[in-house]
């Protein structure tokens, strides 16, 4: 399997961190998609994430267009207290 240059590395990074939880994802599991054997393991180093994580990217990217989450992203942090 190929690997991507320390540079994309370091901007995939930046990117996945900057996505919601959802995004991170689907970006992750496309990445892996396109490496095909052993991309999951080597993006879910790169992303410091559970390959499951990544599978559950796949099997929402397998949902599209069709996503009862449309629209629902979560904030990050916690909510304001009242």
């Amino acid at each position: 399997m190929e690997t991507y240059s320390t540079t994309v590395q370091r901007h995939m990074v930046a990117l996945y961190e900057s996505l919601s939880e959802k995004d991170r994802r689907r970006y992750a599991a496309i990445e892996a998609e396109k490496l095909g054997h052993g991309g999951m393991e080597y993006v879910a180093r790169l992303f410091d994430c559970d390959a499951d994580t990544i599978r559950r990217g796949l099997e929402e990217m397998a949902q599209l267009p069709s996503d009862a989450a449309t629209g629902r992203v979560r904030k990050k942090g916690r909510p304001p207290e009242s």
